[in-house]
């Protein structure tokens, strides 16, 4: 029987360098994207998806994340006293169920694969969701529902993914498929960060997945792939033909907000979904149609 999904991984411990210095005294997950964080966009993709328990895998300077989901009692207390009922009700996608946040420490930056090591106590025997916060996924149905309902039909490891240029691989862990139907591609190998003459396709995982515990005793190793780092892509790749793995082309437009340009975008696109936003967003864009290169 396939067991439930309940579990999410949320990596936040890397230094934000490329947002310096907005990130010197804060997380680069609590840049905001209009008016909510991007640990929020998580959070609320993993709850759409069915996830009751999430784990943090946080740095030194990351409490901020922690305390973001705390009950922020002298605020609630002022807001009702002055019957901010909206800004009430703004604060409750950022509370959260008490037992079911765990934060853990990475002391020391090794890699995707380490940090989710980390987290091995919280995941046990169970399958687990991991989402990266640099990415968000703007789609009807939140990307992590969709990867879910494949791993409920396939019964193992689901990774989102998408096509990009060739001459990009060597940024991305890459695809080697197998049976491909349009939307589930079977994955029969996996290559982190592949030159782009190396490449076996130039189908990418994002930063969403579903994995099932198989994939632990292979992260336990501790062996050092691309960039000196412990990769997860190289721990998944030990787990094909012992469980059931596939890709799905998910349906969605994807933001990455690890970068600038990603995270201007986002900016946009969410502004433009609000219904309270768009007009004057779509006025203001105006103005700078035509702008100089």
């Amino acid at each position: 029987m396939t067991k439930p999904l309940r579990k999410a991984v949320l990596p936040v411990a890397g230094l934000g360098t490329r947002f310096l210095p907005a990130t010197k005294a804060m997380p680069k997950e609590m840049l905001p994207v209009v008016d909510k964080p991007l640990i929020q966009y998580a959070v609320d993709e993993a709850r759409a998806a069915g996830i009751e328990e999430i784990c943090l895998i946080t740095g030194r300077g990351k409490d901020s994340l922690i305390d973001y989901f705390d009950v922020a009692f002298e605020l609630e207390h002022t807001l009702r006293a002055r019957n901010k009922i909206e800004a009430l009700k703004a604060l409750e996608p950022s509370s959260i169920e008490a037992g079911s946040l765990v934060a853990v420490r990475q002391q020391e930056p090794m890699g995707l694969g380490h940090a989710i090591w980390c987290a091995r106590s919280f995941i046990g025997d169970d399958p687990f969701a991991i989402l990266l916060p640099d990415d968000i996924v703007q789609s009807g149905v939140p990307c992590l529902k969709q990867l879910a309902d494949a791993y409920y039909e396939t019964g193992g490891s689901v990774v989102a993914v998408e096509e990009v240029p060739r001459e990009q691989t060597n940024r991305y862990g890459i695809l080697k498929p197998g049976k491909d139907d349009g939307k589930l591609v079977e994955i029969t190998g996996l290559v982190e960060k592949p030159k782009p003459e190396d490449a076996p396709s130039n189908l990418s995982i994002i930063g969403r997945y579903v994995l099932t515990p198989e994939i632990m005793p292979f992260l336990a190793l501790l062996e050092k792939g691309a960039g000196g780092e412990v990769q997860l892509t190289d721990a998944m790749a030990k787990t094909i033909g012992k469980t059931p793995f596939h890709g799905l082309r998910y349906e969605g437009k994807r933001f990455d907000c690890g970068n600038k340009i990603g995270f201007l975008e986002a900016q946009i696109a969410f502004a433009l979904e609000r219904p309270e936003l768009a007009g004057d967003v779509r006025t203001f864009l105006k103005k700078y149609n035509g702008a100089a290169a």
